[in-house]
C-alpha cells in the first residue's frame, strides 16, 4: 500500500455547477451550487474554432442553446453571445456560455475547487488537452492568495490527458471511466493520474483498494440517490459528483 498525501479536494462536487437547478455549465449554476454550500464544482470544457476554452458538454449546440451544429466550429465571438439559459427556464434566459477565464476568476475569487472535464470535439482530443491545461496553469498561477487548489483535469480520453501532461505536468489529472476497459489501470498510471473517476455502478471496495494501493484516489459520478451515496461513503470514497445539490449537504461525510 502506497502512502498517500491528504486529499485536498472537497468530498462533495456539484456536477456542471448545479446543473439541474440551473442551466448546466453556466455561472448561474455555479452560483446556485455555492448558495447550497458547495465549494467544489465540475464542468466540461472544449475549444472554440479560434482556440478559446469554453464550457459546454455536448459536441453540438442544440440541446442547450437556440443554435444548431458543432460548437467547436464556431469562433468564441459567436459562442459568447448565445443564450445558454433559456432552454432551462425563463428565469435564466440570456445566461451566456462562460469561458474558462470567467470560471477561473469566479472560483479563485471565492476559494472554490474546480474539476475540469476536458470534453474535446471529436478529433481534437490532444490539442484540447494541451490548450485547456496551458490556460488553466496560466489562470491559476495568477492567484495571489497562494492557497487556491489547482484544478483537477479529468477526461474520458487518454489523449486529452496526455496533452495536459505534456503541457502542464504540475496540474493533477484523473481518468474518467464509464467501463473498466482493458488496460485502463496501466494507462491511468502511465499518465500520472492522481485519481480515477468512475460511474458509481463500477465502484466497490476492491476497486478502491486497487487505486489506493498505488496512491490514486477514487471518485464517482453522478450520485443522486441517498442510498447510493451512503454506500459510497461506507466504502470510503474520496469524492462524489452529484446533481442533487439541494438534497445532499456538502459539509457532511455521513448521511442520516
Amino acid at each position: 500500500m502506497q502512502a498517500m498525501d491528504p486529499w485536498p479536494y472537497p468530498l462533495w462536487i456539484a456536477h456542471r455547477g448545479a446543473g439541474k437547478l440551473a442551466p448546466e455549465n453556466t455561472l448561474a449554476a455555479f452560483r446556485i451550487g455555492a448558495a447550497h454550500g458547495y465549494r467544489a464544482f465540475e464542468c466540461d470544457l472544449k475549444l472554440s474554432a479560434d482556440g478559446q476554452p469554453f464550457l459546454l458538454h455536448d459536441a453540438t449546440l442544440q440541446r442547450t442553446t437556440p443554435e444548431r451544429g458543432t460548437a467547436g466550429e464556431r469562433p468564441w465571438s459567436e459562442l459568447s453571445r448565445l443564450d445558454a439559459g433559456g432552454w432551462h427556464s425563463r428565469a435564466f434566459a440570456g445566461e451566456p456560455i462562460p469561458s474558462l477565464e470567467a470560471v477561473a476568476a469566479y472560483c479563485l475569487r471565492n476559494g472554490f475547487a474546480l474539476n475540469i472535464e476536458i470534453k474535446p470535439t471529436p478529433g481534437d482530443e490532444l490539442e484540447t488537452g494541451r490548450v485547456v491545461a496551458r490556460e488553466a496553469a496560466r489562470l491559476w498561477a495568477a492567484d495571489r492568495t497562494g492557497v487556491a487548489l489547482p484544478p483537477l483535469l479529468s477526461s474520458f480520453r487518454p489523449e486529452s490527458l496526455q496533452g495536459a501532461k505534456e503541457t502542464a505536468p504540475q496540474l493533477p489529472r484523473a481518468l474518467l471511466l464509464d467501463t473498466l476497459w482493458s488496460g485502463w489501470f496501466d494507462i491511468a498510471r502511465g499518465l500520472g493520474c492522481v485519481a480515477c473517476v468512475t460511474n458509481y455502478n463500477l465502484m466497490d471496495a476492491g476497486l478502491i483498494a486497487q487505486l489506493h494501493a498505488v496512491g490514486m484516489r477514487a471518485l464517482v459520478y453522478t450520485v443522486n440517490d441517498a442510498a447510493e451515496a451512503q454506500r459510497q461513503l461506507r466504502l470510503g470514497i474520496d469524492g462524489l459528483i452529484t446533481d442533487a445539490v439541494d438534497k445532499f449537504s456538502p459539509g457532511t461525510s455521513v448521511l442520516d
